[in-house]
């Protein structure tokens, strides 16, 4: 395992460029309860596990040339519950099973800020999702066209992020926190569509960019 340390930018922010700069759109995707299983504050690699269609949905950017990128508010380490070392852990795993689907991610982005964290993350941030912060740095490293990209999340806080990047849209499951469907889609915008899906699997037939 590499030093965590490595990846946490001047913000303190956790961004992880795996891919290469290519001008391209990119599938964003909230990690817990979007791509694994939602367990709360999830630390642990034997809690981690790939929540179904995760794998084939990040298969298909793959082989579309489209940019996967993670964007994870992780108020968890904020809070002193665990550390970078152990999100690094569960990454590993996440990597790992990913592969056996022939997927992979572009870049992890984790933001440990969150206003009832202990110093020094005890405060909003503007990385912290509805804030653009994460989309925006992965945009800047890997030349990402954020115009036609598209977001998929649990949260009205992700389909709040995606609209402040200027992303296309979003894409609102209910497999991590089940609720709050109708103010995820109160994000819609004449130019940011916010659609409902039960599921990643089931957001692989709605997002334009994996549509022939």
């Amino acid at each position: 395992m590499t030093d965590p340390a490595r990846h946490i930018d001047g913000d303190g922010v956790w961004v992880e460029i795996l891919g290469a700069p290519r001008a391209a759109p990119a599938l964003f995707l909230d990690r817990d309860g979007v791509v694994v299983v939602e367990t709360h504050y999830l630390h642990e690699v034997e809690k981690t596990e790939l929540i179904p269609g995760a794998g084939e949905t990040i298969a298909l950017a793959n082989q579309r040339g489209i940019h996967v990128v993670l964007v994870t508010n992780q108020s968890g380490v904020g809070r002193g519950l665990y550390g970078w070392t152990e999100f690094q852990a569960v990454q590993d795993k996440i990597k790992a099973d990913l592969a056996t689907f022939g997927a992979h991610v572009d870049a992890v982005c984790a933001c440990p800020y969150h206003p009832e964290a202990v110093a020094p993350y005890d405060r909003d941030h503007a990385d912290r999702k509805p804030g653009p912060g994460m989309l925006l740095k992965a945009a800047r490293a890997l030349d990402i066209d954020l115009a036609p990209s598209w977001i998929v999340g649990d949260l009205p806080s992700d389909m709040g992020a995606g609209r402040n990047a200027g992303l296309s849209g979003g894409v609102h499951v209910r497999t991590g926190w089940a609720g709050h469907r109708d103010e995820a889609l109160s994000h819609a915008a004449h130019d940011f569509q916010v659609i409902g899906a039960e599921s990643i699997n089931e957001a692989r037939a709605l997002i334009p960019l994996l549509l022939d």
